[in-house]
């Protein structure tokens, strides 16, 4: 190499699990761009060739002779480039998550991955192996003898180690190892989800890992609604040593990749390498170091640091109700494009749930159409039967065939709500239908009254004459959506799943809950901010005031008992605070209690007596209601506080109720008002 000045890149991939066409040609897009650029090393996702969530199914031995397959596919396409890229592999009678190494058509051998996860979303410990620090074999594999491990790579000049993932975010991360053999470039594989607030954290990793190190480093992570729970942001970052960042993609793009490069000078970080005293090198043979020869004659770098790169979000658009309307937008996109549906039907109740799923699906559209155009707009929804052949539409045009939206009234039901719900999607464009469940109810009501031979009436059958009501609306919601093709959307949010407040084949019917991982006090800080200010390039939609306006409630008791959700429950930020505490920081009934007196200590209203109050009835409702929880349709992770028992938060569906803790904590109660007195 004659100079120490290098251009690399990192690409985000919209992939699919077992996808083996669509991810290889996403993979081979994003490696023509990079050599377009100029791109002299690119690094690609982990597992990006068979994708991420391809969970039990990465025990067949055949997944990883596909992935294997289709790693020959791509080679061949890899002139003058050094190419990343992640998959699956078969050895030692067990499976590795590895990143195989392609310089200029050739594989030069496979790294994997160290330190796996296997807590909240992650199950790697299910379907990999750890592979131990320090150790290479050698791997037979399609004809081919290669390096497998703990790998260096010497491009002709420059040493280029790997993080995988979760190999950074732990304590004894491999960088240090590296960076004492001697490494220039770090490039870092990821599959890391989207939370709320978690992008700090993940830059501040990569900013570390190369100021720590003085290396360059390389991440890329996965872009959008990978496999149906999870989304990915498509962070790609590049950072140099003392120089921090120095370049950042886009975030919740809605192309099917993004790259992002940067030109830097690795003489910078070894020149403070040389000047560090406490910086020592590893004396070895170098046993796992494996040399690439590379053309560094076709690459000219004059520039010390420059950077080609989409406009990555702002501080602004990094702010927490901004990235949650991007994130939910960006993961219904792809779920109606991989799932193949021909829009989405929701039950609009007039009300902050439905309307904030609604207002979701008209931001989906916008953020997509500004990206993309109309014609990229239709090319990646190829499969929407409505979409035209010619001419280019706008949202007015789009929003109608995308979302349609159902009014069920009741003789409960409210002219507030009925004309928040028509004007909202009049608003947004969406199809509005109504009609009344009164004579339904109705009959289902006199059946039942003949079968026990009394009527039915509110003081005694209270709950089956709500619940009627919520279940009468479900199976005409599943018509619609079954007539039109449709994905029919819960509207439950996590609050209500915490405590059961919801009507099983009610309220939750439907193939996806878009804000089943986010709190009610959430939801509604969200409406006013939408309101009033709005996403970036959207701006705000004032009709929302209807909705902001209104009191919580299910209108589903006489409207002369003028219901409440919160009158049902409890206030949502005493229930978020109960919630987060006993289920998040898994904290018993009695330090929850204790807790809460300190959080509420300035609010008169919720004294010691009735704090404890909600705290039973929490920990009633959540024990009762955890098989509620294993039926919710999938849902989104949003945030680090998720109740989904498949990924995040397990529960037994039959227990003791925390009955001896919470005995305990009325004793407590006593003590407490017996000493105040």
């Amino acid at each position: 190499m004659q100079n120490s000045a290098i251009k690399v890149g990192g690409a985000a991939l919209n992939q699919t699990p077992l996808d083996w066409t669509g991810n290889r040609d996403r993979i081979l897009q994003a490696i023509s761009e990079a050599q377009h650029q100029k791109v002299a090393v690119l690094c690609l996702p982990e597992l990006c060739i068979s994708g991420y969530g391809c969970e039990d199914a990465f025990h067949s031995e055949g997944v990883s002779e596909m992935a294997f397959k289709m790693l020959q596919e791509i080679i061949p396409h890899t002139t003058d480039i050094a190419v990343a890229l992640g998959l699956p592999v078969c050895a030692n009678q067990v499976v590795y998550n590895t990143i195989a190494w392609v310089v200029s058509k050739e594989l030069h051998g496979l790294v994997a991955k160290q330190f796996l996860p296997g807590q909240d979303l992650y199950y790697e410990t299910r379907w990999f192996k750890p592979w131990p620090h320090g150790i290479v074999q050698t791997f037979k594999y399609g004809g081919l003898t290669l390096p497998l491990g703990d790998l260096i790579f010497d491009l002709d000049g420059i040493r280029v180690g790997f993080e995988i993932c979760e190999d950074a975010w732990v304590a004894n991360r491999p960088a240090t190892q590296l960076a004492a053999q001697g490494v220039d470039l770090i490039l870092n594989a990821s599959a890391s989800h989207f939370a709320l607030g978690q992008f700090a954290i993940r830059r501040k990793i990569v900013e570390e890992g190369a100021r720590a190190t003085n290396t360059a480093y390389v991440y890329s992570n996965l872009l959008g609604c990978e496999a149906g729970r999870i989304i990915y942001d498509g962070t790609v970052l590049i950072a140099s040593g003392n120089q921090g960042i120095l370049a950042e993609g886009p975030r919740f793009s809605f192309q099917d990749f993004t790259l992002t490069s940067a030109s830097l000078d690795l003489g910078l970080n070894r020149l403070q390498r040389r000047k560090n005293i406490n910086y020592q090198p590893t004396y070895n043979d170098h046993r796992n170091h494996v040399f690439c020869k590379f053309p560094w004659h076709k690459f000219t770098v004059h520039s010390a640091i420059s950077v080609s790169a989409e406009e990555p979000m702002n501080s602004q658009s990094q702010a927490p109700f901004e990235e949650f309307s991007r994130a939910v937008a960006l993961g219904l996109w792809d779920y109606l494009r991989k799932s193949r549906s021909q829009g989405f039907v929701v039950s609009i109740s007039g009300g902050a749930d439905s309307a904030t799923v609604a207002v979701l699906i008209y931001l989906m559209a916008n953020l997509a159409l500004k990206e993309l155009g109309w014609e990229g707009f239709r090319k990646k929804q190829a499969h929407l039967s409505w979409l035209p052949n010619q001419g280019q539409w706008e949202i007015a045009q789009v929003m109608p065939h995308l979302l349609l939206a159902v009014y069920q009234a009741s003789e409960h039901s409210s002219e507030t709500t009925h004309s928040a719900a028509e004007e909202l999607c009049e608003s947004i464009h969406a199809r509005f239908f109504e009609f009344n469940i009164s004579g339904v109810v109705g009959e289902y009501t006199t059946w039942l009254e003949q079968m026990l031979n009394r009527p039915l009436n509110w003081e005694q059958d209270d709950l089956a004459l709500q619940n009627i009501q919520a279940r009468v609306r479900g199976p005409s919601v599943w018509m619609l959506a079954n007539t039109y093709g449709a994905l029919l959307l819960s509207t439950s949010n996590r609050s209500e799943a915490a405590v059961g407040y919801a009507t099983m084949d009610g309220d939750t019917c439907g193939g996806l809950s878009p804000i089943a991982g986010i709190d009610k006090a959430f939801i509604l800080r969200w409406l006013k901010w939408v309101e009033n200010k709005g996403a970036v390039s959207i701006g705000p939609l004032p009709v929302l005031k209807r909705i902001t306006d209104q009191k919580p409630t299910a209108e589903l008791r006489p409207q002369n008992s003028k219901q409440s959700d919160e009158d049902d429950l409890m206030p949502y930020l005493v229930l978020d605070a109960i919630e987060r505490l006993a289920i998040r920081d898994r904290k018993m009934p009695l330090q929850v209690w204790q807790d809460l007196q300190h959080q509420f200590k300035t609010t008169e209203k919720y004294n010691p007596a009735s704090l404890a109050l909600f705290v039973e009835r929490f920990f009633q409702l959540w024990s009762r209601n955890q098989w509620k929880r294993e039926r919710y349709a999938p849902s989104f992770h949003l945030d680090d506080e998720n109740l989904d028992p498949k990924t995040w938060c397990r529960f037994p569906i039959l227990s003791g109720g925390f009955a001896e803790e919470l005995r305990v904590l009325r004793e407590a109660v006593q003590e407490k008002t017996e000493k105040d007195q």
